[in-house]
């Protein structure tokens, strides 16, 4: 049975920044931690003592975790502010500079609200009736809030449907959702207990993060009860209720807060940008080697540029099995002469691999007798779970042996192979039973409390055996499952999509939610992962789509046996060769976003209201994204369309089509060019984007010119930017590393501009070039030279 906190606490101690309050009941303590200004923490204790006292989501501003986890009671790395503490009327209020909450000891209920001037405007407010739930039997703890018809509510990670989820009901469950509907499908692969409220009325927003590793549900507004008025709430499965309240006061002030305090995001190769091949057709044939050297032959053939490949799981099957860090010698005889080929060719691999070893798995009863697999707690055996088309037992994570041992695979079965990378999938652990249990590093728990920390383990152990085999070589994985804290370890994805116009659409609101929720590095399958290829049409746009994202992969798995490759469809061949040629063309703008998210939290992907809040139009649900801070894009979702009407958010400078440098003004409706030779790109003005303007082949693809294509104001105004060098792989990343800074100073009659370099990295350029729309005519001039557009500009100068 679960209990409802309704009876009277106290306050019994407040310490380095925490408030210890205990029920009469004596057995419930809550903890008010004040971390930051904008930052408290509410932790709920029973019988003293938690059910999971580590966590790996938490780790402000830091790069790691220690593997047994970050001992839930530790505070270092928050500023643990200044704060005011007071009582009155059986009320204990709480004041940093910028919260505050009140603390009715009458059933516990917080209210908590945001200083803005000098009033204390309403942020947030517990549920009046019954507003905690929380373990003490068979129910797992909840947690009720009060719920305004004028909420918006984003985030969650990645969910199906419209970016606002008011009004929906969600599970929090990682599952293998292949072939899901993009719309409407849900749970799906990743574990993100978070989700930011904004309140139309004020203006304020705030997140809240749920620090808890079981399944749960988010209900957002689908139910109602007529004894506690409008709510909304939380409900975990298992675990501990555990909950930070985070204070804008916009959205993208929460958004950066909450990174930043789950800790930064990787920094990857500049390689991981390019085009990444993959399909499951080539490593499941009989002759996969032979297909995957067809594969660079094409490339070289079709001019396609390509910088990596992702092996499948077909590399290690038995028959038509998969068995994890187990080559298939028939298909691939000489798998190190594969590596060398694919390197000779400019194109690094990684490899797929999967924590489930089927129940005949050539290792099985080895791993077995060492205990390395989550446990029946009944029978003392390995957990047997459904896995693919047959049974297996999922590794333990939680258990040094096996988190070890699987280092050790990653090292001897595919670095010393000349793999480069880890494809860490299928990591949901779909384990149902309720008698699974995990080692815990030394202390036993049930499964299902520390569910979504597997796969992060996981992600975490191949990160660290890549690390360890090329110690002066930046890692780089993808990873499908996760929970919070994974984007310091891998780029992700948004898992087996279906093939269809709308998945283009609502993926990438999906793709929202993830970078709302601090995830900023992934993608989708290009062209639909499963169902009937697509038509040539809704591949380009798939193609046009996904050049855009950090992730561009072309992965499939059709229903017809086809393949989804480039050279598919040859009528369109051309458009796609230069749309991945456009690719590495912005890769210099790509990569300088990817630093800012490591350096600065800043996301990839961003909702148009992300920098243009003050326009409440950007809050209608569209289809529209902005790629870093410069460019709006405007994926075609519908079949047939030649043209694409966008909003253009309010920017009192305006807005240039990136193609045909045609300016508009901000804060209307217009309708531009969509044609299927280029993604429809719009640019404030005011802008600055770093391109790679040399004319490169597959076989000439490391070819580096810098160039900045300016889009500058049409009256008086000043812009600046940034743009991030580095030699792309080592980790001299964090010392050895340049930016160059170009500056415009415009008016009616002339724009100036500068450029100048800081940072001790030699950059493989001497020259750039600077070039402004067609339609521009003023004077131009560079460090006080004189200029023209699209002309080489020596940095010596």
């Amino acid at each position: 049975m679960s209990i409802l906190v309704k009876h009277s606490f106290t306050l019994v101690k407040e310490e380095s920044n925490i408030l210890h309050f205990q029920s009469e009941l004596d057995h419930i303590e809550v903890k008010i931690m004040i971390l930051e200004e904008d930052i408290i923490r509410v932790l709920f204790v029973t019988d003293d003592k938690l059910q999971v006292k580590k966590t790996w989501s938490v780790a402000p501003g830091l790069v790691d975790v220690p593997t047994e986890g970050r001992d839930r009671m530790e505070t270092s790395g928050f500023s643990l502010p200044e704060y005011t503490f007071e009582f009155a009327e059986e009320e204990y209020t709480v004041k940093t500079k910028r919260l505050k909450l009140t603390i009715s000891l009458d059933g516990f209920k917080l209210n908590w609200f945001f200083r803005q001037g000098g009033d204390w405007i309403p942020l947030a407010s517990d549920r009046k009736t019954q507003a905690y739930h929380y373990e003490l039997g068979l129910n797992g703890p909840a947690h009720y809030l009060n719920r305004d018809h004028e909420e918006q509510y984003f985030g969650l990670g990645e969910k199906s449907g419209y970016v606002d989820k008011h009004g929906k009901r969600y599970r929090m469950q990682t599952i293998d959702a292949m072939g899901y509907d993009a719309e409407f499908t849900d749970p799906l692969y990743k574990h993100i207990p978070f989700y930011i409220t904004r309140n139309q009325k004020t203006g304020l927003s705030f997140g809240i993060f749920y620090d808890n590793l079981a399944n749960s549900i988010f209900e957002m507004g689908s139910e109602l009860d007529n004894y506690h008025g409008y709510y909304r709430y939380y409900e975990a499965e298992k675990g501990d209720l555990d909950y930070y309240i985070i204070a804008g006061p916009q959205v993208k002030d929460v958004t950066r807060k909450f990174a930043w305090m789950t800790g930064k995001t990787i920094l990857p190769p500049k390689w991981s940008l390019g085009y990444s091949g993959s399909t499951m057709s080539y490593t499941d044939a009989p002759n996969a080697q032979e297909q995957l050297n067809r594969f660079l032959e094409l490339c070289k053939e079709h001019d396609i540029l390509c910088d990596s490949f992702q092996l499948s799981s077909g590399y290690t099957s038995i028959e038509d099995k998969r068995y994890v860090f187990h080559w298939n010698d028939s298909k691939f005889p000489d798998p190190q002469k594969m590596a060398k080929d694919f390197h000779e060719q400019g194109v690094k691999l990684c490899a797929n691999i999967k924590p489930c070893l089927l129940h005949d798995h050539p290792l099985f009863d080895e791993l077995k007798h060492k205990e390395m697999f989550i446990k029946n707690l009944v029978t003392g055996q390995p957990e047997i779970a459904q896995f693919w088309d047959e049974t297996g037992a999922y590794l333990d994570f939680t258990k040094r042996e096996t988190y070890d041992w699987w280092k050790q695979q990653v090292k001897e079965k595919l670095m010393e192979y000349g793999i480069d990378s880890t494809w860490n999938d299928n990591n949901e652990f779909e384990i149902w039973s309720q008698s699974a249990s995990c080692d815990g590093f030394g202390e036993t728990m049930d499964f299902d409390v520390i569910r979504a920390a597997q796969p992060l383990l996981m992600m975490k152990a191949s990160y660290e055996a890549q690390k360890e085999f090329h110690p002066d070589t930046r890692p780089y994985l993808i990873s499908r499952s996760g929970c919070v804290g994974m984007h310091r370890y891998v780029q992700t994805w948004t898992g087996d999509n279906r093939t269809s116009w709308k998945t283009i659409k609502f993926n990438n609101k999906m793709g929202i939610g993830l970078s709302l929720s601090g995830i900023y590095n992934f993608g989708h399958d290009v062209g639909g992962f499963s169902g009937p290829a697509p038509e040539p049409e809704l591949f380009v746009r798939w193609i046009q789509n996904g050049i855009v994202h950090p992730r561009f992969t072309i992965h499939s798995w059709n229903d017809d046996e086809t393949v989804n490759e480039p050279w598919m469809y040859p009528e369109v061949l051309p458009e796609i060769r230069e749309l991945i040629k456009f690719r590495t063309k912005i890769i210099p703008y790509l990569y300088t976003s990817l630093y800012e998210a490591y350096a600065s939290h800043l996301p990839i992907i961003r909702p148009t209201f992300w920098d243009f809040e003050h326009d409440d139009t950007t809050f209608e649900e569209n289809d529209d994204f902005m790629l870093g801070d410069s460019l709006l894009v405007a994926s075609v979702v519908e079949k047939n369309q030649r043209e694409r009407s966008v909003y253009l958010p309010q920017h009192a400078e305006g807005w240039y089509d990136l193609h045909t440098g045609i300016w508009y003004e901000g804060g209307q409706h217009v309708t531009i060019p969509a044609p299927l030779s280029y993604v429809p790109l719009l640019a404030k003005a005011g802008s600055i984007i770093p391109v790679n303007q040399a004319e490169v082949t597959f076989e000439t693809k490391e070819k580096d010119e810098r160039a900045f294509l300016l889009f500058p104001q049409k009256g008086n105004g000043v812009s600046s930017y940034k743009c991030y060098e580095d030699d792309g792989i080592s980790n001299q990343y964090q010392n050895v590393f340049a930016f160059l800074t170009v500056e415009t100073q415009v008016t009616e009659e002339q724009i100036s501009i500068t450029i100048h370099k800081e940072g001790t990295y030699e950059l493989p350029f001497n020259e750039v070039s600077f070039i402004v729309p067609d339609q521009e005519h003023r004077k131009l001039t560079v460090n006080g030279l004189p200029y023209d557009s699209g002309a080489l500009f020596s940095l010596k100068n």
